[in-house]
């Protein structure tokens, strides 16, 4: 049986693992303490070994110490509990302290991996005194300066329990204590989490310095590189994008150590990204590709065990991913203890936020990447989350585990699918760009570029990514209709503004009726309404300019303009019509009303904008659905003159079309309302809505429309009582139902009530009002 083919993606991130030496991510050295003399002010000169003595007095000149989360700066003894010496009173024999520091510093940079060429420096940042019983809880460090990689912490000597330095990085643990005799230096990469834990005996005294790397590693780890690594690296680049030729494609490798958007940049990696990162650069040179970094969100859901305390605290055993533990105060359920056992990975969604542009800078990206583009050399399940979230059972599913990860990463993709790949990660970009061809001349490199875009283009970025005015202007440019109406499609029609009036008329003039025809519906979209506010109960910002944006695309000198503005009007009111019908099928009538009178200002918005563009025939549908002979649309009809008398006409001067019509229209029907003849006192009769024939509707019916009957007991049993009350509750009835439980079957008693004459009342009040409105 042949052996399965790996994918070459899967080869290319296995040989970076074999091929490139991995690297610790600290490390440690001790040296005689001759090389360091100290005084701090207040204290004196500091004596090796450190003694209890001094050791307090320390403690007393010192403060609290802080530390960050996020943007803000806290004291929590809950968190870090220790004494801060501020570094204005500690003063160093610096030149001294140069002659241990400085060659230690190049001892530890070759320890963590660093090419020889590349430089740490040390800055003072703290001076921190642990007494018994004080301790730091798992942290990470923040970048303090752009060219900041890792922090090293020197401990003084003094005797002294406890007080551990563990640091951890992809699974992997290193464990430091003090020396009683001897200056101990541990360096680390500042993305490593590390503790300290609680002092048990005696002090623990340090130095921290914030280490700034000097050099580019990347550069010069590739002087070190094989050739055959980089030619079989090669192959697996041709390999992975020979499978994706006729659309863009990229190979997406995942580095080990986190990075901030500060922090992104080639002679900034840390560890075994270094090495890693120089052999893919090589590979991709040899291959014809380009290069960049990027910082990726990764999220993966897994099921997962709530442990059972009569497990003793283990669940159901380890699985085959072991055990993650996390804050509770992040969780949100679950046992109490906050720890879950991982079972299953369900699913994993992978998006680049931001990446290095052409420049070297950090942009803003939006890029989902496929499960296929990614590889990595750690698994992404060996490393800490940045957060994770426990959800229980459901019902439908059973317990599950978000987890969320920020990753590193290079990208790699071959030099033809340059501008589709950048343009698939920042449609802005690829518009500026287009925009500099165009405007050198070169429409032929244009049109080639934007062709590139055409297997994503539509679906790939929001509308919100586009700064719509370009991408017109870019279409026209273009002067080639396929091309103009593929940069066009991710367009929705709420993005668009009279200001753009002048390019969508010289568009729809240069491409002609069909095609504006078909990008203008495009752009309404599929259930467009059911994805805007365009029924709240004020007109959102969009369909508010409606009327101007009409009156722009009338004003422009280009043919185009009017018909633009006629499909605008006509999809509107296309969108508001059938939203319109499907309020007139609502059971209850004042859930009915209610609904088509928030409508009518949306309507009034299809007059006006009809009256923008002087053409009174694109108000016929609205004027003739609101001219209805319908008690239901009569309060449509009235909120849509309403909300016309408030602007009372468009800002060219043009009379609203059809207010006249509906004026008379409406005044009519208020004059039949109120013509008919008020309730008798003693009409009980109630009308149920058609809906249902059943033989229990046919009873109900009877015993609604008798004015005499104001009563009825009716037993039933439960579902057939669930079908009188599901009919009363829908048609909102005046009717009060309540089940007597008593005898089988219980009883359902229904009563009208008295809300029948004040609905009525309130009616002919409105009625009235409305009247006088119409007729001042």
């Amino acid at each position: 049986m042949p052996a399965p083919t790996v994918a070459p993606s899967v080869r290319f991130a296995e040989l970076l693992g074999v091929a490139v030496r991995s690297v610790s991510f600290s490390a440690c050295r001790t040296v005689p303490a001759g090389g360091l003399q100290l005084t701090v002010r207040g204290v004196g000169p500091i004596a090796f070994p450190v003694t209890a003595g001094p050791a307090e007095q320390l403690c007393s000149v010192g403060r609290p110490a802080r530390f960050g989360k996020g943007e803000q700066t806290l004291t929590d003894a809950g968190v870090r509990d220790t004494w801060e010496i501020p570094t204005n009173l500690v003063d160093i024999d610096e030149q001294r302290w140069h002659e241990t520091l400085h060659p230690m510093l190049d001892h530890l940079r070759a320890d963590l991996g660093l090419p020889q060429g590349c430089e740490l420096v040390a800055e003072l940042h703290s001076m921190l005194v642990y007494a018994p019983g004080q301790f730091f809880a798992s942290h990470q460090d923040s970048e303090k300066a752009d060219a900041m990689i890792g922090t090293l912490v020197v401990t003084l000597p003094s005797k002294s329990a406890g007080g551990v330095l563990s640091i951890e990085h992809a699974g992997r643990t290193g464990t430091y204590e003090s020396s009683p005799d001897e200056l101990t230096f541990v360096a680390f990469y500042a993305d490593c989490r590390h503790q300290v834990s609680p002092v048990t005996a005696g002090h623990r005294i340090v130095l921290t310095y914030n280490l700034l790397l000097a050099g580019d590693p990347v550069a010069l780890a590739a002087g070190s590189l094989g050739q055959d690594l980089v030619t079989e690296l090669a192959g697996c680049l041709d390999d992975h994008f020979a499978e994706s030729s006729d659309e863009p494609a990229r190979l997406v490798y995942l580095l080990d150590h986190e990075y901030t958007q500060r922090a992104l940049g080639w002679d900034r990696l840390k560890g075994d990204d270094v090495g890693r990162a120089a052999a893919v650069r090589a590979a991709a040179q040899a291959a014809g590709c380009e290069v960049t970094l990027a910082l990726a969100e990764l999220q993966e859901t897994w099921s997962a065990a709530d442990p059972e305390e009569s497990w003793g605290g283990w669940g159901r055993g380890r699985g085959r991913y072991g055990r993650y533990r996390y804050d509770e105060e992040e969780s949100s359920g679950g046992s109490e203890s906050g720890e879950y056992e991982l079972e299953d990975l369900i699913d994993s969604s992978m998006t680049l936020d931001c990446w290095l542009d052409e420049s070297g800078e950090v942009v803003p990206t939006s890029l989902r990447i496929s499960d296929d583009e990614v590889c990595a050399t750690t698994p992404t399940a060996n490393l800490s989350p940045q957060s994770s979230e426990y959800e229980g059972y459901m019902g439908n599913y059973g317990n599950t585990l978000d987890r969320w990860y920020r990753r590193a990463a290079i990208v790699v993709w071959p030099h033809r699918w340059t501008f589709a790949v950048r343009a698939q990660a920042s449609p802005g970009w690829a518009l500026d760009r287009l925009t500099d061809l165009l405007r050198a001349g070169d429409v032929a490199g244009a049109r080639r570029s934007a062709a590139t875009l055409a297997s994503f283009w539509r679906v790939a970025p929001a509308a919100g990514e586009l700064v719509v005015g370009r991408a017109l202007a870019v279409a026209w440019e273009l002067d080639e209709p396929d091309l103009a109406a593929m940069l066009l499609a991710p367009l929705r029609v709420e993005t668009l503004a009279p200001a753009d009036a002048p390019v969508l008329a010289r568009l729809a003039t240069r491409y002609g009726e069909s095609w504006t025809r078909e990008r203008v519906n495009g752009w309404f979209g599929r259930n467009w309404l059911s994805h805007s506010s365009l029924f709240d109960k004020q007109t959102p910002d969009w369909l508010a300019s409606l009327p101007a944006m009409c009156a722009a695309l009338r004003a422009t000198p280009d043919t185009g303009g009017v018909l633009v503005g006629r499909l605008l009007v006509a999809g509107v009111w296309s969108e508001l019509h059938g939203r319109a019908r499907g309020m007139l099928t609502y059971p209850a009538a004042r859930d009915r009303r209610r609904y088509l009178a928030d409508l009518g200002p949306q309507i009034a918005v299809v007059l006006a904008g009809a009256a923008s563009l002087g053409t009174a025939d694109l108000a016929d549908g609205a004027v003739e659905f609101l001219c209805q002979d319908e008690d239901d649309v009569l309060a449509c009809t009235m909120s849509a003159l309403r909300a016309t008398r408030a602007t009372a006409a468009d800002q060219s001067g043009q009379q609203v079309a059809g207010l006249d019509t509906l004026t008379a229209h409406a005044a009519r029907r208020l004059e039949q309302r109120l013509a008919r003849p008020v309730r008798a006192a003693d009409d009980w009769s109630v009308a149920l809505p058609e809906g249902c024939d059943c033989e229990l509707c046919t009873t109900l019916v009877a015993f609604l429309g008798d004015p005499a009957r104001r009563t009825f007991e009716w037993p039933l049993a439960e579902q057939r009582r669930r079908h009188v009350h599901s009919r009363i509750d829908q048609a909102d009835l005046p009717v009060d139902h309540q089940t007597r439980r008593s005898g089988r079957p219980y009883t359902l008693v229904l009563r009208k009530t008295d809300a029948l004459f004040d609905r009525e009342r309130e009616t002919r009040r409105r009625a009235q009002e409305d009247l006088a409105w119409l007729r001042p």
